[in-house]
């Protein structure tokens, strides 16, 4: 390939040295900006091979993905990204996001397009910190099974992020779920009480056919698996709201 093909920003393991200034900072820079992001040279000369090619992809209006690190070694991929500034002095590129709009045909206004491109960004964003934020806490594993595979996981919230509020994105408001547990968990065919102990629809007791099923009912009045910081618990309140939720709809 002759163009530039993706940038990123690495978060870097504690203790290891921060090279650029944006790897401390990138995600208050997304969160705090209207339209774009800016994007560190590398090194001091702007016409180093690297720096020319942002110039390049800028000129010729090239997509690019935009990794962003959330963890030491795990990013959030964003596609297609622009770099819509160059600036020799700063030492700094720009870069602005593509979106479409909710009856899925381009937004006119650069703009406008810009502005509801990196508020999906955000939201994607938000989503893979707080989901990583919820999984380590919990050694990784899924709260109910134990399941140590972390591609199998998800983070839902107890109280979902519209709630404005109770749903923040603290770990307290998220448990980790293998995929199954998670939509047993919306569904509310599966309900956590106040005391971190596990309930079971009469939906399911209702059923037999399967192993998978079995599982699930086997988790009946069992206790959740709960990270070792008891501060990362999940909140008892928000679990009292939730479970309220299961016992008019299981």
């Amino acid at each position: 390939m002759q163009s530039l093909l993706s940038i990123k920003t690495v978060i870097p393991k504690p203790g290891r040295k921060v090279w650029y200034d944006d790897q401390d900072r990138v995600h208050n820079r997304i969160f705090e900006s209207d339209e774009s992001v800016d994007y560190d040279f590398m090194g001091q000369n702007p016409d180093a091979a690297t720096n020319h090619q942002l110039r390049e992809a800028m000129d010729n209006r090239i997509p690019v993905i935009y990794f962003i690190g959330t963890a030491p070694g795990l990013y959030c991929a964003l596609f297609p990204a622009f770099v819509t500034a160059w600036d020799r002095a700063a030492l700094k590129a720009c870069i602005s996001f593509v979106a479409e709009d909710r009856t899925g045909e381009a937004v006119t206004d650069p703009v406008l397009e810009r502005r509801y491109a990196l508020r999906e960004v955000k939201q994607r964003l938000h989503q893979s910190v707080f989901r990583e934020a919820v999984v380590t806490a919990y050694d990784r594993r899924c709260a109910l099974s134990g399941l140590p595979e972390p591609i199998l996981l998800d983070a839902p919230h107890i109280i979902p992020d519209s709630d404005e509020q109770y749903g923040q994105p603290v770990v307290s408001n998220g448990i980790p779920l293998s995929k199954l547990h998670h939509a047993a968990f919306d569904a509310h065919l599966i309900g956590i009480d106040p005391d971190y102990h596990l309930h079971v629809s009469e939906r399911l007791w209702s059923q037999h056919d399967g192993p998978m099923l079995e599982a699930l009912k086997s988790l009946h009045h069992k206790r959740i698996l709960l990270p070792n910081n008891a501060r990362n618990w999940p909140d008892q309140d928000r679990l009292a709201r939730r479970f309220e939720d299961f016992r008019m709809l299981a």
